[in-house]
């Protein structure tokens, strides 16, 4: 949609220089739909998780899970994965490669995600050798 299609729409640069005393921290997220009910979905979630572990340890996935229906009851096999990409277009190349997609069992699309605000705790507890993340 163009600037013209919805006036309401605000330039990048606009919202990159109200925002630059922040992080400004560009990802890219993978919304991930199921295409034919969930049974291939479950067919092909081994070597999903596998894949997504993989991104794990390259450095490219910065959270990934399932969504829940809206009054978080049920899962009907929505996921989001949010990865770290050099472009849009680098982004939908990793989406590309999972084995959920390239079987066909689930589409995506693939939006850019500016980090601004927020904040992650991380809780390291010595004695007992556990952790927290809030």
């Amino acid at each position: 949609m163009t600037e013209e299609e919805n006036p309401q729409a605000v330039p990048i640069g606009a919202v990159l220089e109200a925002s630059k005393a922040m992080l400004q921290k560009q990802l890219y997220a993978i919304f991930t739909t199921p295409v034919n009910g969930l049974g291939p979905v479950f067919a092909n979630m081994q070597e999903h998780l596998d894949f997504q572990v993989g991104l794990e340890a390259e450095g490219l996935l910065f959270a990934a899970g399932p969504m829940w229906t809206d009054d978080g009851e049920r899962w009907e096999g929505e996921g989001l994965v949010i990865v770290r990409a050099a472009s849009r277009q680098a982004a939908i190349e990793i989406a590309e490669r999972d084995p959920m997609h390239k079987a066909g069992a689930r589409t995506f699309r693939v939006r850019p995600w500016l980090i601004n605000e927020g904040t992650v705790t991380v809780r390291l507890d010595y004695s007992s050798q556990t952790f927290s993340i809030t």
